[in-house]
């Protein structure tokens, strides 16, 4: 495919994170991304395209978090597995034929099943979006980008609670890993030519 084409049988739109649990602590920052990540939804549906959902999925006892020395609190909340907090939010709700893919730490891939699932279907790209921009969005393109895929982020269907390094990433960071286009850019991608 083009740079500005995908193969909708070969890609894999993948949403990060967007989880009642984070969604409510600020819903005027996500009210965009969620109807962003929407339109992508959509668009992949329409195309037959594969659908994932990267959830956090921590035990209650946080026996399987991180316990690394760091100089900043992470200040992320720990979404615990199986309660209503978990859950995607209703506006992107999965579909039985999506995969979604529980994880425990900041990349969708360590220590999951995503790879192996996209491999399977013969996916070599990934559209991404979700939240939060620096920490786990980061986390899973660079991951993915170690792993040869293709990866484009739809630069307003990501999030951070803080602009300016989400503009940072956008701008100067993922550049380098990704292609970087709006909502209305990447679904034009997904139709055929």
């Amino acid at each position: 495919m083009s740079a500005e084409r995908l193969d909708p049988a070969r890609t894999c739109v993948l949403l990060f994170d967007l989880l009642v649990g984070h969604v409510s602590k600020d819903e005027v920052r996500y009210a965009p991304v969620i109807a962003n990540a929407a339109r992508l939804l959509a668009a992949a549906r329409a195309a037959r395209a594969m659908i994932a959902y990267a959830c956090a999925d921590h035990r209650a006892d946080r026996a399987t978090s991180a316990r690394t020395i760091r100089d900043s609190d992470n200040r992320l909340p720990l979404i615990t597995g199986g309660t209503p907090e978990a859950r995607v939010v209703p506006e992107l709700a999965p579909q039985p034929a999506d995969y979604l893919v529980p994880k425990h730490r900041w990349s969708a891939f360590h220590g999951t099943y995503l790879d192996l699932a996209l491999r399977t279907r013969g996916a070599d790209t990934i559209i991404l979006c979700g939240g939060s921009t620096e920490v786990g969005v980061a986390a899973t393109a660079y991951a993915a980008r170690d792993l040869d895929y293709n990866l484009v982020i739809a630069s307003d269907a990501c999030t951070s609670p803080k602009a300016d390094i989400h503009a940072q990433f956008m701008r100067e960071v993922f550049p380098r890993l990704a292609r970087v286009r709006s909502t209305a850019q990447v679904a034009a991608m997904l139709v055929p030519a």
